[in-house]
C-alpha cells in the first residue's frame, strides 16, 4: 500500500492530467456527437467538407477549452486562486496555448476527413479524425500547459514551500 501511495504522489499531476484530459475529451466527442447530429442537416460545404461537420467541430472545442481551464486550474496544477492578478494572465496564457492547438484541431480534423479518413465511428461522420487529432492535441495541451500556462504560480508554490 505504501507503494501505491508513493506511485500515486508522486505522479498526482500526470494522473490527473490524464483523468481530467480523457474527461475534457469525453466533452469534446459527445459534444461533437452533439453538435453534428443538431447540425447535420445544414446544407454547404466550406474546404470541401460538410459545414456541419465544422460547425460541430468548432463548438466542440469551445465546449472542451473552457471544461479544460477550469479542470486543470483547479485539480492538475493547484492554481487556487481567483484573485484577478493570477487569472487573468493564466487564462490569457491558456486560451493562447489552446487557440494554437486548436487551430491544429479545427484544420487537422476536415484535412484528414478530405484526406479518406472520413469513416463513420459510434453513426457519427470523421469521428475517426477526431479521435486521432485530439491524441495529438492533448499531448500538446499537457506539455503546453505544464510549461508555459501555470509555471508561474507553480514556482511561487515551489518557494512557499522552502
Amino acid at each position: 500500500m505504501k507503494k501505491l501511495r508513493a506511485f500515486l504522489e508522486k505522479y498526482r499531476e500526470i494522473i490527473a492530467y490524464l483523468f481530467w484530459g480523457v474527461m475534457t475529451t469525453l466533452v469534446s466527442w459527445l459534444s461533437y456527437a452533439l453538435f453534428e447530429l443538431i447540425f447535420h442537416s445544414v446544407p454547404g460545404q466550406l474546404f470541401g467538407v460538410a459545414l456541419s461537420i465544422q460547425l460541430a467541430n468548432v463548438l466542440s472545442w469551445i465546449c472542451a477549452v473552457l471544461f479544460a481551464y477550469v479542470t486543470n486550474k483547479l485539480w492538475v496544477f493547484d492554481s487556487k486562486s481567483w484573485e484577478a492578478s493570477v487569472v487573468w494572465p493564466e487564462l490569457l496564457k491558456f486560451l493562447s496555448a489552446r487557440a494554437a492547438t486548436g487551430v491544429l484541431e479545427v484544420v487537422g480534423v476536415p484535412l484528414l476527413v478530405r484526406l479518406g479518413l472520413d469513416q463513420t465511428l459510434l453513426g457519427r461522420e470523421g469521428f475517426v479524425a477526431k479521435i486521432l487529432v485530439s491524441v495529438v492535441v492533448i499531448v500538446l495541451n499537457y506539455v503546453l500547459s505544464k510549461l508555459v500556462v501555470f509555471r508561474k504560480d507553480r514556482e511561487r508554490r515551489q518557494d512557499d514551500e522552502t
